[in-house]
């Protein structure tokens, strides 16, 4: 790492911590004249049944030789900003270790996840789907993706209204059974034994 690359990033950590849950780019435009957020940003984690999906193919035995495609959420990143009257804009990054078991058919996979804005503990605002359309190279079984959603708008009641009043969920769209296979902790990897 050179010396250069080293100093730009300490100084982009000193502006994100000196901006609170402000976007960088935000920070960089407004300098610190801009007022701080009146709280902190929502929380945004994955959703525990719907963090990962394994496709069971074969004569449906939970066993690897029948396993096809998986996913699993392994990071959730997230700022956010707001003052005065305005919404919450969050931007967020997610990465994704993806797997092509032994039953998977083909090379191609379409995964679909959502983002789920939720007041929270109470109910849903607004939830919108997205594809994530992976190609495994011939004899690659997993891949890594990181996917970045710029603007999450969240309304708020008044200029008191906090971000913690909100949460950000993430998930794997999944069938009933795959749901049941992840809340009774079962799972399967690709990538299990190898580092």
């Amino acid at each position: 790492m050179s010396m250069k690359t080293t100093l730009i990033g300490a100084a982009a950590l000193s502006i994100l911590a000196l901006a609170g849950c402000r976007s960088t780019v935000e920070v960089l435009e407004l300098g610190q004249a801009g007022d701080a957020n009146p709280g902190p940003c929502p929380r945004a984690f994955s959703l525990y049944d719907a963090s990962r999906i394994v496709e069971i193919g074969g004569d449906g035995a939970e066993k690897f030789g029948n396993v096809g495609f998986t996913g699993e959420i392994d990071n959730i990143r997230s700022l956010c900003r707001y003052y005065g009257d305005r919404p919450i804009v969050a931007d967020m990054t997610i990465d994704f270790s993806l797997g092509r078991g032994p039953s998977a058919t083909g090379d191609t996979m379409t995964y679909g996840y959502f983002v789920a804005v939720t007041r929270k503990n109470i109910d849903i605002i607004e939830k919108q789907s997205f594809p994530l359309t992976v190609t495994f190279e011939p004899g690659q079984d997993r891949v890594r993706v990181t996917e970045t959603i710029d603007e999450i708008l969240i309304p708020r009641a008044n200029d008191t209204t906090s971000g913690e009043n909100f949460e950000i969920i993430v998930g794997f769209e999944v069938t009933p059974e795959q749901r049941n296979f992840n809340a009774d902790g079962k799972r399967f990897r690709v990538s299990a034994g190898q580092r």
